[in-house]
């Protein structure tokens, strides 16, 4: 097969990779009644004068599954941390005891968990739209080959190929999403 369709396979299955780990970084970050560090990820905390991810101002733990314990290196920031995962849309509540804070992850609702799996639906249809856009634009890149010359057999076989990696990213779609589906929806 040609180098410049080589590379635009290369490429396509790099940024579909890419689509895939960013759908697996953000289905973590959904609450699923256990306790998981990651929820934290999204929190940034205002410490002096600066948007701080949480994770580099403290030590984040699970002791249990239903508790997440913050430990700040800087005890001055304990409030302004406290303040931040309130803040969040996490529907958290932090216990602040001067050390350590602590969060208790309640049981979630039949209804949050409805809500829950209408989020990983919403994450994984992005991730669909973008595998779908990156076989759109390595097709017309083909295309464009195809129109410089280049023999229509291979790019027609580049264009299976693409569509092999379109399908097989499809399906890992499919298995993120039904995985956390089950975890949120498991009591």
């Amino acid at each position: 097969m040609n180098d410049e369709i080589e590379k635009v396979i290369k490429d396509s299955k790099s940024r579909m990779k890419k689509t895939i780990d960013h759908l697996a970084d953000e289905l973590a970050r959904i609450r699923a009644g256990k306790a998981n560090p990651r929820i934290l990820d999204g929190v940034y905390v205002d410490y002096y004068g600066a948007s701080t991810p949480l994770y580099q101002l403290a030590n984040i733990g699970t002791p249990d599954a239903k508790t997440i314990t913050v430990q700040p290196w800087d005890k001055s920031a304990l409030k302004e941390i406290e303040k931040a995962i309130m803040d969040s849309n996490l529907s958290l509540n932090p216990q602040n005891d001067g050390e350590i804070i602590r969060i208790n992850i309640p049981p979630l609702t039949e209804e949050r968990r409805k809500e829950l799996v209408k989020q990983v639906h919403a994450e994984a249809e992005s991730a669909r739209v973008s595998i779908r856009s990156v076989r759109r634009e390595a097709k017309e890149e083909l295309k464009k080959m195809k129109n410089e010359g280049i023999p229509e057999d291979e790019t027609d076989r580049g264009e299976e190929e693409i569509q092999k990696l379109t399908d097989e990213n499809g399906k890992k779609v499919e298995e993120i999403m039904k995985e956390k589906e089950d975890e949120i929806m498991t009591v």
